[in-house]
């Protein structure tokens, strides 16, 4: 058993990401934890401001936390915020520099044994895109090296609106039986603690195997 884990296909904390009340609910979030990293060059503080926003709609505090370089990821003060949190929130932007940032640190460390210990999860866009391995190239849509914390699955977000051509290439890259999931500006897909997954929010999520659609139902 593990917490709850969304990925969000991007367009987070809008009308429509019915999702984050479920999370919330779920662990009993009084507060959630934002991590602004993939977007630190982009103006962070507008993501945490939106997130701060969102949740206040639903009586829950949103705490940016700053981890935008890679001391930031190695500062215990952080490692103990992630460690004791019930709900750390992973937003968009570069999943390069998200994986860059988190690998093998400290405070991914903290982040994957707060997951286990039932700490609700999410990644939206670049955040969903680095928690899998092999994770899709947003540059081109072949694939790199993720953070693993899914493996032999991995996340094209922002699938309604993403290149057909990207996606085309993305199927046809694939390794053998590595499953690829298309997910919805403003929808997730959600993986339960017992391990079920769903579909939740405003769009669709779509999952191939070796270029064969598949239900949801099926995924490990």
């Amino acid at each position: 058993m593990s917490g709850p884990l969304a990925l969000v296909g991007g367009g987070e904390w809008r009308d429509g990401c019915s999702f984050d009340r479920v999370l919330v609910d779920t662990v009993g979030a009084e507060e959630v934890v934002v991590l602004p990293t993939a977007s630190a060059y982009e103006h962070p503080e507008r993501l945490v401001e939106a997130a701060t926003a969102w949740f206040a709609k639903m009586d829950v505090r949103t705490r940016g936390l700053p981890v935008l370089t890679r001391p930031d990821a190695l500062d215990p003060v952080n490692v103990d915020v992630v460690r004791a949190a019930r709900f750390v929130y992973l937003a968009g932007s570069s999943p390069m520099h998200l994986r860059s940032v988190l690998k093998d640190s400290p405070l991914w460390d903290a982040l994957l044994e707060s997951w286990d210990a039932g700490m609700a999860l999410a990644g939206s866009s670049a955040g969903a895109m680095v928690l899998c391995d092999p994770m899709v190239d947003p540059r081109g849509g072949a694939f790199t090296l993720g953070l693993g914390l899914l493996e032999n699955l991995t996340v094209i977000p922002h699938h309604d609106t993403w290149s057909e051509d990207k996606a085309h290439r993305t199927l046809q890259l694939a390794p053998k039986g590595l499953i690829v999931v298309g997910v919805d500006e403003r929808t997730a897909l959600v993986r339960e603690g017992d391990g079920a997954w769903h579909a939740e929010g405003a769009g669709a999520v779509t999952a191939w195997r070796d270029g064969a659609p598949m239900q949801l139902d099926e995924l490990p």
